[in-house]
């Protein structure tokens, strides 16, 4: 479906609308590497619902309005971007869900504006950057499965992205959902996403600023300031993790309890992996109203 668009302080952000114009509002965030189709399943098992997909700035038709902006792909970056686009469509409540770049977003639109999210269903659990804590080394596990974010970390990883960034993407799909088997016209539609002229420059920023080795910009640095101390979330949280995850496997979020202060229920899904709500869209669409609900 044709998209439609809004007008934000640095975006020209592009989005889907589906279902009821008075239903209960609900943004649905990809991450990275994916589009708005990762939730061509999900949408139709929540027809009550005002459904809200945008696509985040380097992705398909969002465009920056100002080619001074700085290419910024950090975490406050796409916080502020859902706070703008419920700013601009007018909704002062919302259910979030989202996953990797969207779930960072949603958590942290639930962690610095609570009163604004009704509910939060957030894929891998708490997903806002310890960039501090960044620093220290993983296991030896854990630096083989972000060998590409390691990569993102050098010039020859720009220019490979640059010039193979199907292959890449395509080779992370594969490794993180090693269960999924997705054909080529599935990953061919989501692929035009990334020919965006931005998609480039935001995901090396973002792979860069996660570790403290590119400056954040400037205008976001309050945010960034409010995100270094790890807030609470306040919000009531579902919780879900692929079992078979392949870049960030389910032990990881397994003490993430501490970070939610609102009601809190993790749930491990059987066989789905990084792309859970290609592959269990029940699972997501179950989460979500289970806190419609409570609400």
């Amino acid at each position: 479906m044709p998209p439609n668009s809004l007008r934000t302080a640095t975006l020209d952000l592009h989005y889907e609308e589906h279902g009821p114009a008075d239903g209960p509002p609900l943004i649905l965030l990809h991450g990275f590497p994916d589009d708005v189709r990762t939730w061509d399943g999900v949408i139709p098992l929540l027809p009550r619902h005002r459904i809200i997909v945008p696509y985040l700035r380097g992705y398909g038709p969002t465009r920056f309005r100002d080619p001074a902006t700085p290419r910024s792909g950090q975490q406050a970056a796409l916080g502020n971007d859902l706070l703008a686009l419920m700013d601009g469509l007018n909704l002062r409540q919302v259910m979030l869900a989202g996953y990797d770049w969207g779930g960072r977003a949603a958590c942290i639109v639930a962690a610095l504006w609570p009163d604004r999210v009704r509910g939060l269903v957030s894929i891998t659990g708490y997903n806002i950057q310890d960039i501090a804590g960044n620093a220290r080394p993983g296991s030896a596990a854990t630096e083989l499965r972000n060998w590409y974010q390691w990569y993102f970390n050098t010039e020859r990883g720009r220019a490979g992205l640059a010039a193979n960034r199907r292959d890449i993407c395509r080779m992370l799909w594969r490794l993180w959902s090693p269960n999924w088997n997705f054909d080529d016209p599935t990953f061919a539609t989501t692929a035009a996403s990334w020919d965006n002229p931005d998609f480039v420059e935001v995901v090396i920023h973002s792979y860069r600023h996660r570790y403290a080795a590119t400056p954040g910009d400037p205008a976001l640095e309050p945010i960034e300031q409010r995100l270094a101390t790890t807030p609470p979330i306040p919000v009531p949280t579902i919780a879900l993790h692929g079992e078979a995850d392949g870049v960030d496997p389910p032990d990881n979020s397994a003490d993430h309890a501490h970070f939610f202060t609102g009601p809190y229920r993790r749930e491990i899904v059987p066989i789905a992996g990084h792309f859970l709500p290609r592959e269990s869209p029940h699972a997501v669409a179950n989460a979500v109203r289970e806190l419609e609900e409570r609400a």
